[in-house]
């Protein structure tokens, strides 16, 4: 039922003629500020992956939520948390980093509400959970939100060269909140020093509990609240943790900036990328290759370097169908938004911006990607 969702996104949007069936892609968009690029290719079974971007005259957020366990949860956020956040800024006067706690904690309270309404009946839900990252662009200013390992990346235009001609530079603005990340793993240890088992390593990589790898998410509900790990109903799908303490939180790290006249895209991509190209690579191709199409260009990069690994051929790659393609890679989803600096947007006052997708009717431009089946 792939094209009940691709048809609408596809007739606002543009895209198609891929060589790879799983792989969607928006070539180039207007945003308040600058182009973005939107690119997604599918390997689980039901996409995990969500994306939204939403761009109106006074501000930029955007999307990117990579869920595990199902894709219930990464579906929530795409249809609650740009909706807190908008709630908020209205009442608070404005977008902040209260703001944006606000709108994460509200998700989650949300989310929790669900899985008590819903457990019985569907008892995986309280397994299910997302990581979750927010750019935000409100007058002159970046916030960058994560919980979990997708990953944001600025280049930006070094000034040490002669005449500040310098290289574009990769600068990381998120935290990855994964315990194969030695600080992270420790900052769990930390928080639970009576429990030697609380990260340990199966398989040759680091897991809370040995069950997940982040340390942070949007859900994962029997990983923070005891009473549904000790339930005798849930323990009939899990194996009980006797957990003493929520092992995983909600809480964001948020990190604030002012745009400055070298900062020129932004990356914002969900860790398949990130399994497969570095930070250094994903800036580089983008800064020698054309606008139209760079997402897609990302996640092609991507695979290749899956296809190199594996002793396989690209083509042959992409022949593989979802569910068995989540054997190669996981899904893969990477919006880069390109920063076109005028004087009155670093000084806080927008650009006047058109309204792009007609076919909506909407006032504001949003792109949201989800899959056919029911939202929750």
């Amino acid at each position: 039922m792939l094209e009940l969702w691709r048809r609408p996104l596809e007739m606002c949007f543009g895209g198609g003629g891929n060589d790879d069936g799983l792989l969607w892609h928006t070539d180039l968009k207007p945003h308040a500020s600058g182009n973005y690029s939107i690119a997604v290719v599918q390997a689980n079974s039901s996409l995990e992956d969500q994306a939204q971007v939403d761009t109106s005259p006074s501000a930029t957020f955007v999307g990117v939520y990579d869920g595990h366990g199902g894709p219930q949860a990464s579906r929530f956020i795409t249809n609650h948390l740009f909706s807190f956040l908008r709630q908020f800024s209205v009442e608070e006067g404005g977008l902040s980093e209260e703001v944006i706690k606000k709108a994460f904690e509200a998700t989650e309270e949300e989310f929790l509400r669900l899985v008590r309404q819903s457990w019985i009946a569907q008892p995986q839900i309280a397994s299910v959970g997302s990581c979750c990252l927010l750019g935000a662009i409100s007058k002159g200013v970046l916030y960058v939100a994560n919980l979990g390992d997708s990953r944001a990346v600025l280049g930006r235009k070094s000034l040490e060269g002669e005449g500040n001609c310098g290289p574009v530079v990769a600068e990381r603005l998120s935290t990855d909140h994964n315990v194969g990340v030695e600080e992270i793993r420790k900052e769990v240890e930390a928080l639970h020093p009576d429990d030697p088992h609380v990260v340990v390593c199966t398989g040759g990589v680091w897991r809370i509990k040995g069950i997940i790898q982040v340390s942070r998410s949007i859900g994962d509900v029997y990983l923070k609240k005891p009473e549904f790990d000790t339930n005798p109903l849930f323990q009939q799908f899990v194996c009980p943790l006797y957990l003493k303490r929520p092992v995983m939180t909600a809480e964001p790290s948020i990190l604030t900036r002012r745009l400055k006249a070298n900062d020129l895209f932004l990356i914002f991509a969900s860790d398949g990328l990130w399994e497969n190209l570095t930070d250094e690579a994903a800036v580089e191709i983008i800064s020698r290759s054309p606008r139209i199409g760079i997402a897609k260009r990302l996640v092609r990069a991507a695979l290749e370097e899956v296809a190199k690994k594996r002793e396989m051929r690209y083509e042959d790659l992409t022949k593989i169908e979802k569910g068995l393609r989540r054997h190669f890679h996981d899904d893969i989803t990477v919006i880069v938004l390109y920063l076109d600096h005028s004087k009155e947007f670093l000084n806080g006052r927008p650009r006047h911006h058109q309204g792009v997708y007609d076919c909506i009717n909407t006032p504001v431009d949003i792109f949201s990607l989800r899959t056919d089946e029911a939202d929750l």
